[in-house]
């Protein structure tokens, strides 16, 4: 569980802003989304060439929310990241979770973050245990070099905190900075589609601000839609390139939306690929069979996000 790449073999990765992002939407958002709590993300502008581990941001920042949701049953997660610290060859990162929950007693703090203990039992029959989690993230963000804490108000909220120590790898131009974490497929973008319209048709807000950074650092002009309603519509008035359509939406959903945007004049041809948390054959089946082309999973991975898009869009050329 505590392994830890180092940050100076090859297997390290580019930590980005929308990296940062795309992070703190697979954190939880789902969940959040059952329980109608609005899921909200921040981050700092950073520099083009750190180096991480996502994977265990991923898991620290997971820990954090998925206790965030559950100990909110109304209101707002906020999850921020912002630098605490830039020297010369590292930066050291703070990230946060703020919650609008029951918050934690003064006395009580002191105990979160040993392993299997509890703030109350009363609140761990009720919501479930924390402890674990929670000394887990410890224990990764000091492997990380930095440390974990809490800021709580009893009945207020709560500001689950850790940080991590980033290098700073060597410094490349910035298109070039890109395409090294994410492959060739954002060069080509850039090369070969910048400018192509593309409809996102997306209802969940944190979702829909993560796709909305990748694409617009891959040259691409982008529309939304917060629905299926809407997206059809904006198909009808519109040419588009590509639609990213997301299968789960309010008013109508990404399937039904599909079927109707085929039978318009130009939309027979038109590119579109599903954007879901369901990875399920059935779902790939039902979206093939509503007149999809390809499908992505949720939370978004940007290199595969490009490589479809490239697909799809120089396909399109031709």
């Amino acid at each position: 569980v505590f392994g830890w790449t180092s940050l100076d073999r090859p297997s390290a990765r580019r930590i980005t802003r929308q990296a940062v992002l795309w992070l703190a939407t697979g954190a939880g958002a789902s969940r959040a989304q059952a329980k109608r709590i609005r899921l909200v993300t921040a981050a700092q502008s950073l520099p083009r060439n750190l180096l991480g581990d996502p994977t265990r941001l991923k898991q620290a920042l997971l820990n954090y929310a998925n206790n965030a949701i559950k100990f909110t049953e109304a209101g707002t997660v906020t999850l921020r990241a912002t630098i605490a610290e830039d020297i010369a060859d590292s930066v050291l990162l703070r990230f946060e979770v703020n919650d609008e929950g029951i918050g934690i007693a003064a006395d009580k703090v002191d105990k979160l973050f040993t392993a299997f203990e509890q703030a109350d039992n009363s609140i761990t029959r009720k919501y479930g245990g924390t402890g674990l989690g929670l000394a887990i993230t410890r224990k990764l963000a000091q492997l990380m070099g930095g440390d974990a804490g809490v800021a709580s108000t009893l009945g207020v909220g709560s500001t689950f905190w850790f940080t991590a120590r980033l290098k700073k790898g060597p410094s490349v131009p910035d298109q070039h900075a890109t395409a090294a974490a994410t492959g060739s497929a954002i060069e080509i973008l850039h090369r070969d589609c910048r400018g192509r319209r593309i409809l996102l048709a997306e209802d969940e807000p944190v979702n829909r601000e993560v796709t909305i950074d990748l694409l617009n650092d891959s040259g691409l002009v982008v529309e939304t839609a917060e629905d299926g309603v809407q997206a059809v519509n904006l198909a009808e008035r519109n040419t588009y390139d590509l639609i990213l359509m997301d299968m789960q939406m309010p008013n109508m959903d990404g399937l039904e939306a599909t079927r109707r945007i085929r039978l318009q004049p130009n939309g027979a041809k038109l590119p579109i690929v599903a954007m879901t948390a369901n990875a399920f054959v059935e779902d790939r089946a039902r979206c093939m069979a509503a007149g999809m082309n390809d499908f992505i999973t949720k939370p978004v991975n940007p290199q595969t996000l490009f490589e479809v898009l490239v697909r799809w869009l120089t396909r399109h050329d031709t």
